[in-house]
C-alpha cells in the first residue's frame, strides 16, 4: 500500500504542525477537530489553524501554496472524509478517555487496512489500545513528532505485538524519506526514549541550581555550549516549550512509571512553578517565565531580566537585571573548549553544577538500556535528534571515560548501572574496520547500520583519508568516481584556500573520463555555507590592500566559472544557511540537490556590497531563461501574435526582477521558496531527510555524468543600459522619500543597478558578453568597497551579527 492521503485528527499545534509537514511532502490531508459550542462555522478550529500557520514565524509551511493541499473539517460533519485516507495520526489531548472515543469514531468510518497512529508524547501503545478490537491493533502504532514537527527530526515508533510488521515498515519508510524524520524506534514504555531522559534531566537541573543555591544564568551557561546541549540550556528550553507543560509531562509519567523508577526520587512539585503559571508567567508564549524583558525598561530599550528561584513562592519582584556576562566567564564555562570531562573537573559552580546533574542524567539513561529501547545507539540518537544535544548519553559516558564515570558514581554511593559494570574500561562506540560499532546488552560489539539511501561523509572519513585537503577544505573519494569538496572553514566560509583546493578539484577530475567523472559540494555542518569570510576581508580593507581585495573577489569570479564550465558536471548539496557567496556557488552549478532545510539568499546588500561573484550575472541570465521559458509556454497556448513582447527585446523585467531579489536582499526560507525566488531551478531536486543529502546528490551527479555536455558560454546578454537604470534607480528615490531605505541604500542600489542595467555603455540592441558582466560585477564591488560607508556595515556585521540600518 502507497500513503497517498491523510488524515490528522485534532488542529492544536501539533496537529496542525504534522498535518503542515504532511503537506509539505505534497501529499493531501484531512485536518479534523471538533465543534466549539455554538459556532457559526462548525469547521472552525481546522481553519483557524491554517490561517495562523500562514503568519506563524518560523513557518511551519516550506512554501504557502501547501496550505492549499489540507482540507479543514470536524469530527462530527466530516468523519467520512477518513474513508480515502491511508494514514490516519491522532493528535487530541493527552487523555485516555478522549482518545479511546476518538478511536471508537475513527474506527467506524476508516477504510480496511488504513494505518491508525497515535502522536502521544507519553502514554504507552498497550493503554491505549486497550478494549479496541483486534483489526484496529493490527493497524495500530505510535508516531510520536517532536514539536515543531517541521523542524524537529526526531519521530519515536512504537510498535505493539498485534502491530502489522508490512505497516509498519510503511510508516517508517513515508517518516523518513518523505517527512524527512530521524526514525528511532522505541519500546512501549513511559515517555518512550527522548521525553524519559528529557524530563529528568529538566527536573535534575531545576532541582540542582536549587539545592546548590545558584542563578538560572549560571545553570544555563554551564549546562549548554560547553556540554555540547543548545545554547537555552535548562532554565531556556523550559521557557521555549512552556512552563505549564512541565506539571502535566511529569504527571503523566508519575502515572504509569514503575514505582522504583529514579524519576520518582527526583521529582519535586515545586510551588513557585504553580504560582507562575497561575500569574500568567508560562514562558516565551506568556508574560514571561524564569526569563523576560523588563516591562519598566525605557521605551525601545530591551532589558533582559532573569528570575531569582525562591522554592516557597513566586512573585514579579524576584526578578532582577540578568547577569548573562558574569555567568558565562566561569571557569567551567571556557572549560567547554576543553570537553565534557573538563567542565565536570573544574572547582567551582558551575562545573559543580555540571556534574551533579549530568552525573544523574548518565546514571539514570544508562540504567534504561534494554527498557526504552533496543541499544545505546537508539537512546543517543533519541536524545540528538530529539533534544539537540551534539552527543548522546553514552558518547557522553565515552567523553568521560566509563570507567571513569562508574567510578565517580560509585564514590558518590550512587548505583552504577550493570551496562557501565559490563563495559569496564571500554568504550561504548569503537571503530572497527571501516565501521562504527556499538556495545550492546549482550557484551558484544555490533556494527552501526545505515538505511538504503543514507551516505554520510562522517561515515567515510572512518576509513579513508581526503583525496587532497588544506586549512579551508577537504576533497573526499564518496565512491563510482564522484569526489566530494567539504568546506572546513568557520562557518564554512570562502577563501583563498577554498578557491585554490576547487581548481585542484577542477584538474584532478579533468575531462570526466579518467578515475573522477563528477564533483559533488556538500558538507555536514550545521549551514553549508555563510558566504565570503568577512573578518579576512575586513583586515585587507582597514589597511588598504586593494590589490588584495581586488585579486581576492577576481579568484571567487574564476572559480565559480570554472565551475560553471568545467567538463563535467558539478552539484551542490546544500543544507541550513547557503548565503553570499553559499549561494553564489549553487548558481553556478550544473545542478542543486538541496535539503529541504535550505536559507539561501544573496544578501551582500546587508554589508553595504554587492554580489561579486557571479550572483547579479547568474540572477539575470535566470530571469531571462525563465522569461523565454513563458514565452514558448504562451506562442505554444495562444500564438506568437497574442504575445505582446519577445523576452530577447525587451530586458527589463528580468533586470526588475533580479533588482528586487539581489536589493531586497531576499531570503529563502526553504528549498521550496528558494525555487519561487529564482535561486533554485525548476529542475533542482529536494531531499526532505538531511542524512540523504549526499547520497541523492552523488546519484544526480552520475545521472549527468553519462551524456554530460559542457555548457557553452553566454555571448550575448541583451541588457536595458541607462534607460534600465533610470527606471530602477526612480523606484529606489520614491522609496527614500517614503522613508524605507537609507541614503546608503541609495548608493548601494545605485551600483547594483549600474550591473544589472549592463554600464553606462550598454544599450539593448548591442548584447555584452557573460565575460564582460563580470568584469562590471568587479568594478562596481570595488567602488562599494572603498566606501566608508560600507566599512562601517562590514564591522558592524562582524561584532553584532546583523546588518546596520542607516
Amino acid at each position: 500500500m502507497n500513503i497517498e492521503k491523510v488524515a490528522v485528527i485534532g488542529a492544536g499545534v501539533m496537529g496542525s504542525g504534522i498535518a503542515a509537514q504532511v503537506a509539505n511532502t505534497g501529499l493531501p490531508v484531512v485536518l479534523l477537530d471538533i465543534v466549539p459550542k455554538d459556532a457559526e462555522d462548525r469547521s472552525v478550529i481546522a481553519k483557524g489553524a491554517i490561517a495562523k500557520m500562514l503568519k506563524t514565524d518560523p513557518a511551519p509551511f516550506m512554501h504557502k501554496s501547501n496550505a492549499k493541499l489540507i482540507t479543514p473539517g470536524n469530527l462530527e460533519d466530516d468523519l467520512e472524509m477518513l474513508a480515502d485516507c491511508d494514514w490516519i495520526i491522532e493528535v487530541v489531548l493527552e487523555d485516555l478517555k478522549i482518545k479511546h472515543a476518538t478511536y471508537e469514531k475513527i474506527q467506524k468510518h476508516r477504510k480496511k487496512g488504513s494505518i491508525v497512529s497515535s502522536n502521544t508524547s507519553t502514554i504507552p501503545l498497550h493503554k491505549l489500545a486497550e478494549g479496541q478490537p483486534d483489526e484496529f491493533a493490527k493497524d495500530f502504532m505510535i508516531t510520536h513528532f517532536f514539536n515543531p514537527p517541521r523542524y524537529m527530526r526526531l519521530l519515536e515508533l512504537v510498535v505493539g505485538e498485534k502491530t502489522d510488521k508490512k505497516s509498519v515498515e510503511i510508516i517508517r519508510e513515508i517518516c523518513d524519506v518523505r517527512l524527512g524524520k530521524g526514525v528511532v524506534h522505541c519500546h512501549d514504555t513511559p515517555g518512550f526514549i527522548a521525553n524519559r531522559l528529557g524530563v529528568f534531566w529538566l527536573t535534575a537541573g531545576v532541582n540542582e541550581a536549587i539545592n546548590q543555591g545558584i542563578s538560572i544564568e549560571v545553570a544555563d551557561a554551564v549546562m549548554s555550549k560547553p556540554v555540547g546541549i543548545p545554547k537555552t540550556g535548562i532554565f531556556g528550553l523550559i521557557d521555549l516549550v512552556g512552563i505549564d507543560l512541565m506539571p502535566k509531562l511529569s504527571a503523566s509519567l508519575l502515572s504509569t512509571l514503575p514505582e522504583d523508577d529514579a524519576y520518582r526520587a527526583e521529582f519535586v512539585d515545586h510551588k513557585f512553578v504553580h504560582d507562575m503559571i497561575e500569574a500568567g508567567y508560562t514562558g516565551r508564549k506568556g508574560k514571561g517565565g524564569f526569563y523576560r524583558l523588563n516591562p519598566d525598561a525605557p521605551k525601545g530599550v530591551k532589558e533582559k531580566q532573569a528570575l531569582g528561584i525562591d522554592p516557597a513562592s513566586f512573585t514579579e519582584g524576584h526578578y532582577q537585571k540578568s547577569e548573562k556576562k558574569a555567568a558565562t566567564s566561569l571557569a567551567s564555562v571556557a572549560a567547554g573548549r576543553q570537553g565534557l570531562k573538563a567542565v565536570v573537573e573544574t572547582d567551582d559552580a558551575g562545573g559543580a553544577y555540571a556534574w551533579k546533574v549530568l552525573s544523574k542524567t548518565l546514571a539514570y539513561a544508562a540504567s534504561l538500556v534494554g527498557e526504552i529501547a533496543d541499544t545505546v545507539f537508539d537512546i543517543d540518537e533519541g536524545m540528538k535528534l530529539g533534544y539537540n544535544w551534539k552527543k548522546g548519553p553514552f558518547e557522553m559516558i565515552d567523553a568521560l571515560g566509563a570507567a571513569w564515570f562508574a567510578g565517580k558514581l560509585g564514590e558518590e554511593g550512587i548505583a552504577v548501572p550493570d551496562i557501565l559494570t559490563k563495559i569496564g574500561d571500554g568504550t561504548f562506540y569503537r571503530i572497527e574496520g571501516d565501521k562504527q560499532q556499538y556495545f550492546g546488552t549482550d557484551g558484544k560489539y555490533n556494527n552501526v547500520e545505515r538505511g538504503e539511501g543514507v551516505l554520510l561523509l562522517r561515515d567515510i572519513k572512518l576509513s579513508s583519508e581526503p583525496v587532497m585537503k588544506n586549512g579551508s577544505a577537504s576533497v573526499w573519494d564518496i565512491g563510482d568516481g564522484v569526489l566530494c569538496f567539504e568546506h572546513t572553514s568557520k562557518m564554512n566560509t570562502f577563501d583563498e584556500q577554498i578557491f585554490e583546493l576547487l581548481h585542484k578539484s577542477i584538474k584532478t577530475i579533468g575531462d570526466g573520463t579518467g578515475d573522477y567523472k563528477a564533483l559533488v559540494i556538500y558538507n555536514e555542518a550545521s549551514h553549508f555555507s555563510a558566504g565570503a569570510n568577512l573578518g579576512l576581508a575586513m583586515f585587507a580593507i582597514n589597511i588598504a590592500l586593494w590589490p588584495q581585495v581586488e585579486e581576492f573577489v577576481a579568484g571567487g569570479q574564476k572559480a565559480f566559472m570554472a565551475l560553471k564550465y568545467a567538463a563535467f558536471p558539478v552539484v551542490s548539496a546544500p543544507s541550513g544557511m547557503a548565503l553570499g557567496g553559499g549561494c553564489e556557488i549553487l548558481l553556478a552549478s550544473d545542478a542543486v540537490q538541496a535539503h529541504s532545510e535550505t536559507y539561501c539568499g544573496l544578501v551582500e546588500v546587508g554589508v553595504g556590497l554587492i554580489p561579486g561573484w557571479g550572483g547579479c550575472k547568474e540572477m539575470i541570465l535566470r530571469f531571462q531563461e525563465k522569461e523565454r521559458e513563458q514565452f514558448a509556454k504562451g506562442v505554444e497556448k495562444h500564438g506568437k501574435d497574442a504575445m505582446w513582447f519577445a523576452p530577447d527585446t525587451t530586458p527589463v523585467g528580468a533586470t526588475r526582477k533580479a533588482f528586487e531579489v539581489i536589493g531586497l536582499a531576499a531570503v529563502a526560507k526553504s528549498a521550496a521558496e528558494a525555487k519561487s525566488i529564482g535561486y533554485l531551478r525548476e529542475s533542482d531536486s529536494i531531499t526532505m531527510n538531511r542524512d540523504r543529502l549526499l547520497f541523492d546528490a552523488k546519484q544526480r551527479a552520475l545521472e549527468l555524468a553519462k551524456d554530460y555536455k559542457v555548457p557553452e558560454k553566454v555571448e550575448e546578454i541583451r541588457m536595458p543600459g541607462p534607460g534600465g537604470k533610470m527606471a530602477l534607480d526612480l523606484a529606489v528615490s520614491d522609496l527614500r522619500k517614503s522613508g524605507k531605505a537609507t541614503p546608503y541604500d541609495v548608493t548601494v542600489s545605485d551600483h547594483l543597478a549600474t550591473v544589472l542595467s549592463g554600464g553606462e555603455n550598454a544599450d539593448w540592441t548591442k548584447p555584452i558578453s557573460e565575460d564582460d558582466l563580470v568584469k562590471l560585477e568587479l568594478i562596481e564591488f570595488m567602488k562599494l568597497v572603498r566606501n566608508e560607508g560600507t566599512m562601517a556595515r562590514i564591522e558592524h556585521m562582524l561584532e553584532k551579527g546583523k546588518p546596520l540600518r542607516n
